[in-house]
């Protein structure tokens, strides 16, 4: 799997990498979601995000309509895009480049944390049946764990 970026950067999953997607593709949108959010919390202190600025105002339009939507349609929202709805927010996600889907999700991600977006509930617990998918993605280190939530949110949007 091959992904060229709006800048043309050229990013490959290895082929541990593509087996992990395609797994975490087969759970539901709501552990997708969740499995994200604690993936980003795992990994946030290391994040240095530098987007071109097109990719940086491309993500920020599309947040920026998420944001300011009443709380339950944020999560639908967020349901849409993984899910592959046709729905007009997974739509302009489609359209996004890789690098500005990517930034998509770390201004959602930011923005549950400061509370601005609907937030996965404190006392949720993953499915048992995702430990030990958690496990193999915590055993990769951190640019195999970029690669593989690059490939995953590149996957997302509508069909």
């Amino acid at each position: 799997m091959t992904f060229t970026s709006d800048s043309g950067t050229t990013f490959t999953s290895d082929s541990k990498t593509k087996e992990s997607v395609q797994q975490f593709l087969r759970f539901d949108a709501d552990t997708q979601l969740a499995m994200l959010w604690f993936g980003y919390l795992d990994i946030k202190d290391q994040l240095e995000p530098k987007n071109q600025t097109s990719a940086q105002d491309t993500a920020a339009a599309l947040y920026d309509t998420i944001v300011a939507l009443p709380k339950e349609q944020q999560l639908q929202a967020q349901r849409d895009i993984v899910s592959g709805a046709n729905s007009d927010i997974s739509r302009a996600y489609t359209a996004l480049s890789s690098s500005a889907k990517l930034d998509v999700w770390l201004r959602l991600a930011r923005a549950m944390e400061d509370g601005t977006v609907t937030q996965v509930p404190s006392d949720y617990k993953l499915p048992d049946e995702t430990n030990d998918f958690v496990n193999q993605i915590k055993g990769l280190d951190f640019e195999q764990r970029i690669d593989f939530t690059r490939s995953v949110v590149f996957e997302y949007g509508a069909k």
